[in-house]
């Protein structure tokens, strides 16, 4: 189990890497380059590819080498395609002065990385026994947080030093070290695959019909989502009301929160295993409440550097937690067969949740403040956390075994909430 969960982490934490440094890094770049606000929301448009790739995720279910590994196979592919994306990038040391093919290069990394996910969260599904999810998806949070810093943060920082050659080199590569860990990596025998794409399209659908998946993923995660969101989305433009300089902003949002927020994503994993999911969803909703209410101060306009910071490092610790409980439950339901599909379906449809929230949150705000918002966030949240605890009272998780490297025979067993899977 170990080794297992170290694939998962070097292939998710390389797939961040290119992610925070063209959402934060690559920003901060062109900006410092003289280029407008207008043309940096456009490259931010790029990321919008990630909630839509439950559209070629049925692909990646049905399609794989036998001989290679089905997901293996995949990720051969996307892994070299991130770093040859990355070096692209090599020749343009003028980043502002060729807009056009770095949105172009960008987009296309952004594509692979999402589809390079798809194929991690499939291995994820396949090879984490139930009692295990809640590590794996720890895991795959904090990996965000520790990618967005490395590709955000650092390499920012040996740009500043020493130029745009050897940033984009250190960042291709530490994308490379997950193209070593696939060629290692040796994936457990498929003999569930689905035998006609139609099939795995009809996934997308047919993940809803098991026992209390359209309660979770139409009750709790929009609650949950939208409520965070909600108060996140205010965080920023509170800051800049607050007469904080931009770079203080991005140096305190973008580094000095990653750090408690990888920690956290890492012991709400733990947690899960020891206290279930129920519990550990109640320990971030009341997270959620407390630090939301921490940041008010910044909400009507006092933003002291040391109780501003302190205050969003326990709301990224509270989000974080409960992330890693929503994303548990999303595995919970995602069938070894069609693993890449379920999973991502379920999650795009938090990450279009996320969305929603930060326009909502800040129209909203402009009508009736920041902190009516904020308040309204934790009603929303507190709301999500007592549905949730109540779905996992009615739909306890079931632990079933991970798909095991000798493993020659599907076998049928109990999955969640009754409905059977092929491990």
């Amino acid at each position: 189990m170990k080794g297992r969960l170290g694939t998962l982490t070097a292939l998710y934490v390389t797939q961040y890497l290119g992610v925070g440094f063209i959402t934060v890094g690559l920003t901060a770049i062109l900006r410092d380059g003289g280029t407008s606000l207008d043309t940096l929301a456009l490259l931010q448009i790029v990321g919008l590819i990630w909630p839509i790739k439950f559209l070629w995720a049925p692909i990646l279910d049905r399609y794989g080498s036998r001989h290679r590994g089905h997901y293996r196979s995949w990720l051969l592919v996307l892994q070299t395609a991130l770093v040859l994306a990355l070096l692209a990038l090599l020749p343009f040391a003028s980043p502002a002065d060729a807009l056009g093919p770095i949105i172009a290069i960008c987009a296309a990394y952004v594509f692979f990385s999402a589809t390079q996910d798809i194929a991690v969260d499939a291995v994820a599904v396949r090879m984490l026994a139930g009692s295990a999810r809640g590590t794996g998806n720890g895991i795959q949070v904090a990996a965000s947080y520790l990618g967005n810093l490395l590709g955000g943060g650092a390499c920012v920082l040996v740009y500043d030093q020493f130029g745009w050659v050897p940033a984009i080199g250190l960042l291709a590569a530490m994308t490379a070290v997950g193209l070593l860990v696939v060629w290692r990596f040796r994936e457990p025998p498929r003999t569930d695959r689905v035998e006609r794409v139609g099939a795995a399209y009809r996934a997308l659908l047919s993940v809803f019909g098991q026992p209390g998946c359209r309660w979770w993923t139409f009750g709790v995660v929009p609650l949950v989502y939208v409520g965070a969101g909600m108060a996140y989305a205010l965080v920023t433009p509170a800051l800049v009301d607050a007469g904080w300089s931009l770079g203080r902003i991005g140096v305190v949002t973008g580094v000095v929160t990653s750090a408690p927020a990888i920690v956290a994503g890492l012991v709400a994993g733990l947690g899960i295993g020891r206290f279930g999911r129920g519990g550990v969803l109640v320990v971030g909703g009341v997270a959620l409440t407390v630090s939301t209410l921490l940041l008010l101060p910044l909400m009507n306009g006092r933003a002291p550097l040391g109780g501003t910071v302190a205050a969003l490092c326990c709301f990224m610790v509270a989000y974080t937690i409960a992330n890693v409980v929503l994303y548990t439950v999303n595995m919970d339901y995602s069938r070894p067969d069609t693993g890449g599909t379920d999973f991502t379906v379920l999650s795009s449809f938090g990450l279009v949740c996320s969305f929603v929230a930060a326009s909502i949150g800040l129209a909203a705000a402009d009508r009736v403040g920041y902190p009516a918002v904020a308040v309204a966030a934790i009603v929303l949240v507190a709301a999500g956390v007592v549905l949730g605890l109540s779905h996992q009272r009615r739909f306890p998780h079931r632990p079933g075994p991970a798909v095991g490297p000798t493993a020659e025979q599907p076998t049928e067993q109990p999955a969640v909430d009754g409905v059977k899977a092929v491990a």
